[in-house]
């Protein structure tokens, strides 16, 4: 299979077709001066603001929140997504994404202001008429005003589609008149501005149409329940919205009538890819928080960062947030240069085309980031031993409050069956070459001539080893994709398990590509024998999983002498050496030590 190299990597799942080039993907090392000065402007508001008052935070202080929000606001950091004649500053996704990133030191201030700046607001900035912008982007940009989106009911949570609250024009048509309930709302105990997704019925015959309304609080009709007690993120606010003959201006109607379903989705994408970064922020925090308590902890007369078992945890939270920071940068500096292209004054549906064209990318941050957080602070735990336990010390309340971001912005069940149908959806469509690759790599693997191996020259190269793993996941990928699709020709989407394993292969190949590719560039300049080491351990772990999600495939889809076959097929293109795991870990460790935080 001869494998393409482009200078820009595409969006849409290219990256199982192509290679993409160390200069055409945006990494950490490319931010601008002025990207760098607001991420260390939102680090030190996070260090010196956020962090004194967690505990009141925690403690559902939410004027804390509300004051903490006004302070953001006062820096910029709420107007980043908004436009300059609204009060906002209109700024690239990449800075938006640093400012989650950075700001994430508290998981409950920071599912409190990504609600607010993300999911809240942009329904405004893209649907909003010019009325319905010019008030309330202002106040959103300031934080005199706080959003929250209201989605979510207790019997539609993945199915956003079946909600049941509705809404009636009233008969002058001059209001509509909501009623039902919405469940599990971020932001809603002190919220200002509700964005509401109900379903337009009447008594003309014509179907229910999903809708968003604007609804403010203290409208009639508009109850807010108790506050939820949570396993985590315990200083957010989460509570029911009632509405009972909720009475509103027909005026405050968000966008089309029946067009809701575009706002819900498209605002996801970008929940998805901010959630990641938010993740990786608490990941950065979380191995601060270990390496300075595994530093000063003393056992057997010397400090436990010296023990191998524990330095092994510390060098693969440095991997996983080396990879994560690769694989967050890489997809929203993708979405940047898709939209770099398009005027200032470009309609908002155009924005969206662009985003939407990631949404496999963007899926693929949100579960990976979601679950490599959870690796971070189940490792926290255990290097903080029984101290890990209790709610004197950090790690435990990072550990409850990680959980629920494989439930945020769609399950990462639900994100797992995106990334594989919308790519099976692309090849059926013809915007993507992915059934002609499938053919391919089948016809050479049946004809045993496709192979990763490279000549004892390449090898000699940095990270040429590396290279002919991910090489082997790709078309490890393509092969299982097409022993699937041939196991199963008109309901591969079905079969939900073989999906999702399908859907890790897919996200294992994004993730060790863009670690690569970010070791690769930076091999110029800095500490480029860490990054190596860093692209290295994560490259190896996720092609451990490629092979376990091939294996998983295979055994499902076959048996007797066709599983033989393909197993043997499958061991060809998966054979190599493994690398040193723990030198390059004690290599890694040894910085995370010394500097007693993430080293880069």
């Amino acid at each position: 299979m001869a494998i393409t190299t482009t200078p820009q990597a595409a969006a849409g799942g290219s990256f199982l077709l192509t290679n993409a080039a160390p200069d055409g993907v945006f990494t950490p090392e490319d931010l601008t001066e002025e990207q760098q000065e607001i991420a260390r402007t939102t680090a030190e508001f996070a260090e010196k603001s956020i962090l004194p008052r967690v505990p009141e935070i925690e403690a559902k202080n939410f004027q804390v929140t509300r004051d903490l929000l006004l302070e953001a606001g006062k820096l910029g950091l709420l107007a980043v997504d908004i436009p300059e004649q609204y009060g906002g500053l209109a700024l690239d996704k990449v800075t938006s994404a640093l400012i989650a990133d950075r700001i994430a030191v508290s998981a409950s201030f920071s599912v409190s202001i990504s609600a607010h700046t993300g999911i809240g607001t942009l329904p405004v900035i893209w649907y909003g008429t010019p009325e319905q912008k010019e008030k309330y982007l202002p106040r959103l940009a300031t934080g005199e005003w706080v959003a929250a989106y209201a989605l979510s009911e207790a019997s539609s949570g993945s199915d956003a589609m079946n909600i049941r609250a509705q809404a009636r024009l009233a008969p002058d048509g001059t209001q509509y008149i909501l009623n039902g309930e919405k469940m599990w709302i971020t932001n809603a105990g002190f919220a200002d501005l509700f964005i509401v997704f109900v379903k337009i019925v009447g008594d003309n015959g014509h179907p229910p149409q999903f809708s968003a309304f604007l609804i403010e609080r203290g409208t009639p009709g508009l109850a807010i329940g108790a506050e939820e007690h949570k396993l985590g993120i315990r200083g957010s606010s989460t509570c029911p919205l009632v509405l009972s003959d909720c009475t509103i201006p027909a005026g405050n109607l968000l966008g089309e009538a029946g067009k809701g379903h575009h706002i819900a989705f498209n605002i996801l994408n970008v929940g998805r890819y901010k959630l990641g970064a938010a993740a990786l922020g608490g990941a950065r925090t979380t191995l601060r928080t270990a390496v300075r308590y595994a530093n000063q902890r003393m056992a057997f007369g010397k400090p436990i960062s010296s023990f191998g078992l524990v330095q092994e945890k510390l060098a693969g939270m440095a991997a996983d947030i080396f990879a994560g920071e690769a694989l967050v940068y890489r997809v929203v500096g993708a979405i940047d240069a898709a939209l770099s292209t398009l005027p200032a004054d470009a309609p908002a549906a155009e924005v969206q085309k662009r985003i939407e064209e990631h949404a496999v990318e963007c899926s693929i941050v949100k579960v990976w980031c979601s679950e490599m957080l959870e690796r971070a602070v189940d490792r926290s735990v255990q290097i903080h031993g029984g101290y890990g336990y209790v709610e004197e010390y950090p790690a435990e309340r990072a550990y409850r409050d990680a959980r629920i971001n494989r439930i945020f912005e769609g399950t990462n069940e639900i994100n797992r069956l995106i990334i594989t149908g919308f790519l099976l959806k692309r090849a059926m469509q013809g915007r993507l070459p992915l059934l002609p690759a499938i053919g391919k790599i089948m016809d050479e693997v049946m004809a045993g001539t496709s192979s990763s191996s490279a000549p004892p020259a390449e090898l000699s190269r940095p990270l040429a080893a590396e290279k002919v793993l991910l090489a082997s996941a790709k078309k490890i990928g393509l092969f299982c994709a097409g022993a699937a699709s041939q196991k199963y020709p008109t309901n591969l989407q079905d079969q939900q398990e073989i999906m999702g394993a399908l859907a890790d292969i897919l996200i294992e190949i994004l993730v060790m590509e863009s670690a690569l590719l970010r070791a690769e560039k930076a091999s110029g300049s800095g500490p480029a024998n860490l990054h190596a080491a860093l692209a290295q351990l994560a490259a190896a772990r996720s092609f451990r999983i490629v092979q376990n999600s091939a294996e998983r495939i295979l055994g499902a889809i076959a048996e007797g002498d066709m599983l033989r076959t393909q197993m043997a097929i499958y061991r060809r293109l998966s054979k190599h050496d493994p690398i040193n795991a723990v030198a390059l870990g004690r290599t890694v460790a040894e910085a995370v030590i010394a500097a007693e935080r993430y080293p880069l």
